[in-house]
């Protein structure tokens, strides 16, 4: 639905269906980050639990115990070996959840701190750990529970959007700031 909405005409969008698979993951993300240098990549999972569209705020490194479509778990039960335990996105997600839920779509945006700790959360921080934070991830319920793809669609394309809107004013603060 994305890929048919599109986005705003300055923004080269790239849809790439990410398999449920910790080793792909790890071969791909960081593959897909070195191909665009992206602005910023926003991930999107599907949670059978959920009933709104849900922003991630970040991604966990440790406690990765089920086993992915290949019937495979990384031995560490963790992302990077090493690696911090909690990676923040830096795209304020309460100010895109609180102007996305200004803009009376019919669809219901709420905030999370727990992806899940399965191939949502590797994926998520395995993209924050590569891009120093330039990642978002969104949940959204399974079709039709209780959205239909076009109304996600549209949340989509919205969310995004102010995620975009959102990260470019924070780099305007930065770049004026090291500039006194």
């Amino acid at each position: 639905e994305l890929e048919k909405l599109g986005l705003r005409d300055d923004v080269d969008l790239h849809i790439y269906e990410v398999p449920v698979e910790y080793q792909t993951v790890q071969r791909l993300i960081p593959a897909l980050w070195k191909k665009h240098s992206p602005q910023l990549v926003v991930h999107v999972g599907v949670s059978g639990m959920a009933t709104t569209v849900t922003l991630e705020k970040c991604g966990h490194n440790v406690g990765y115990k089920g086993l992915d479509n290949c019937r495979f778990c990384p031995g560490s039960q963790c992302c990077v070996e090493g690696g911090p335990e909690c990676i923040d996105s830096i795209i304020d997600m309460d100010t895109v959840c609180k102007r996305v839920s200004a803009l009376g779509l019919d669809v219901t945006v709420t905030i999370s701190k727990d992806a899940g700790r399965y191939l949502c959360d590797f994926t998520y921080y395995t993209s924050l750990y590569q891009s120093r934070g330039r990642s978002a991830f969104v949940h959204v319920p399974p079709l039709g529970k209780p959205y239909t793809a076009e109304q996600l669609g549209r949340a989509l394309q919205a969310i995004i959007e102010e995620m975009l809107d959102v990260l470019e004013h924070s780099e305007d603060k930065i770049n004026c700031q090291h500039e006194h």
